[in-house]
């Protein structure tokens, strides 16, 4: 048995009805609703990366605790096919970068945050059971 069986992402949000609209319609996770509008997503495999902190952490607070700072990125295998496909359903990305992990741009939720989205050029850990 698995010592952690999963992740679970909190995404905060200035109009979390409309994003979680996106997440549900645009992106089309699955998800459970847990009653008085809140959906909670089922997302596709996920992997995570320790990158050091450049500059002063923000010190992100939840629950009364001091937690790690995060970036969130969605992942997909050809990032020029997604953003036109993300395209046609009105959705904007902001331009498209090439670092040495990978193609990466952003998408902009109904609420104005962002979301990355990359298609990457290194081995990634998705398959790893």
């Amino acid at each position: 048995m698995a010592l952690v069986n999963g992740i679970h992402v909190l995404l905060f949000s200035s109009n979390p009805d409309a994003d979680r609209a996106f997440l549900r319609d645009t992106l089309g996770f699955k998800y459970v609703d847990v009653g008085h509008g809140w959906l909670i997503f089922g997302l596709p495999p996920a992997e995570a990366a320790v990158h050091p902190i450049e500059g002063a952490a923000s010190g992100a607070q939840h629950a009364g605790h001091r937690m790690v700072d995060a970036a969130v990125y969605l992942m997909c295998d050809d990032l020029q096919a997604t953003v036109a496909a993300l395209a046609a359903r009105h959705v904007a990305c902001t331009e498209i970068e090439r670092e040495n992990w990978g193609i990466r741009t952003t998408v902009r939720l109904p609420s104005g945050g962002e979301l990355g989205l990359y298609q990457p050029t290194h081995e990634t850990a998705l398959a790893l059971k």
